[in-house]
């Protein structure tokens, strides 16, 4: 069980090189990772289903939260499209 009190664990964003620029490409995979880990924990999600919920495998969810892999704009699409559906309300009729 997910203890939803703990804040989650982030990547770090990458700092400054010696001439006080930052390195698009890094830091543009750290922060999408931050956003996917800090909204899949606000819905209460787990790796395993969000990644379920995507139809992508568990562990490429993984390698991008820990910045091991890139990922494709097609798996950012489909990581998106599963966030938005979790955020909606469930409809009963």
């Amino acid at each position: 069980m997910m203890d939803r009190s703990a804040e989650p664990r982030l990547p770090p964003l990458p700092g400054p090189n010696s001439d006080g620029t930052v390195d698009a490409l890094p830091f543009s995979r750290a922060s999408i990772a931050r956003d996917i880990i800090r909204d899949r924990t606000a819905l209460g999600l787990t790796q395993a289903q969000l990644a379920r919920r995507a139809g992508i495998r568990t562990e490429t969810l993984n390698r991008i939260e820990n910045l091991k892999t890139a990922p494709t704009t097609r798996v950012l699409e489909r990581i998106d499209l599963a966030l938005r559906a979790a955020r909606r309300p469930v409809q009963r009729g």
